[in-house]
């Protein structure tokens, strides 16, 4: 049996489960709970599903008292898109955290910068389109066996009312435009407009998706609202990637090229904002490695 009329998102459980509760926001639903015949609940939270691969089970008074965990293959799965978004993320924090730095104190030359920045652009368009995958392939089955599992791998999948998948689908977007922007700084005798034109614009529209990204993802973790949950991997990781997006932005902002005198607002916020934000990044991918599903049991 689905839930997708009720909540607005297809999660199918077994029939004698009774939906309790919805949070929402927006037209996003972030959890539902579910009465079960034995006096206990069960917890679905977008991002515990989609990364972990678990359900929290609760008793009458609300203490936890187990799980429903994602079937071996659905666990394998969800654990290797982890690690190669993470991974993605590292090495692409970390190459543009070198490309900035070597602008900043001059060493090398304009194109050598251009081509670290241009791979590391592509580790986070990388790490964006597995993340778009893992959510594709997020499990929304629940058997009457009390495992969780997913309908089969897909490449593409449409699901606009799940917050995680659009979260991850708008950072994907933000990578494409850094693409743009990076391929275009190998262009060369650029006016200022052209410049801000095909470089600066799709930059700052991508600092804008990532800043968009992140606060879909905030709003994710804290079932609607923004708010301090320092005991959650997930939050921490979500929280130290919004730092490098804003730091993003604001890098963004500095390097638009003045028509007047043909030169950035302010290269030193440019670079250092760019390592500074790609450093969170790194952290945020480090993080992220830790948040998956548990190692099966040996029994």
């Amino acid at each position: 049996m689905s839930d997708a009329a009720e909540a607005g998102i297809a999660i199918h459980r077994p029939r004698r489960w009774v939906l309790r509760h919805v949070e929402r926001v927006g037209w996003f639903t972030t959890q539902l709970r579910w009465d079960l015949q034995d006096g206990t609940s069960a917890r679905w939270d977008s991002r515990t599903a989609r990364r972990r691969g678990l359900l929290h089970l609760h008793d009458a008074e609300g203490t936890p008292v187990g799980s429903i965990e994602a079937e071996p293959e659905v666990a394998r799965r969800l654990t290797h898109l982890n690690l190669t978004a993470a991974t993605s993320f590292v090495l692409g924090g970390s190459l543009f955290a070198l490309g900035a730095y070597l602008a900043q104190v001059g060493i090398g030359t304009i194109r050598a910068i251009d081509v670290v920045y241009l791979v590391g652009g592509f580790f986070f368009s990388l790490g964006g389109y597995v993340s778009v995958l893992q959510a594709n392939n997020a499990p929304t089955e629940i058997d009457s066996h009390g495992s969780l599992g997913s309908p089969g791998w897909t490449w593409w999948r449409l699901r606009g009312r799940d917050i995680g998948w659009t979260s991850a689908a708008v950072l994907f977007v933000g990578t494409l435009l850094f693409g743009v922007s990076l391929i275009a700084a190998f262009a060369e005798g650029l006016t200022p407009r052209q410049s801000d034109t095909w470089i600066w614009l799709p930059d700052i529209l991508g600092c804008v998706c990532f800043l968009v990204s992140g606060h879909l993802a905030m709003l994710e973790i804290g079932h609607g609202s923004v708010r301090l949950r320092p005991r959650e991997l997930g939050w921490w990781i979500v929280a130290v990637n919004q730092a490098g997006s804003v730091l993003f932005f604001l890098a963004g902002l500095a390097a638009f090229v003045r028509p007047a005198t043909s030169t950035e607002i302010n290269a030193g916020l440019v670079n250092w904002g760019t390592c500074a934000g790609a450093v969170g990044f790194v952290i945020g991918g480090v993080l992220q490695m830790f948040e998956r599903p548990a190692a099966p049991s040996k029994g």
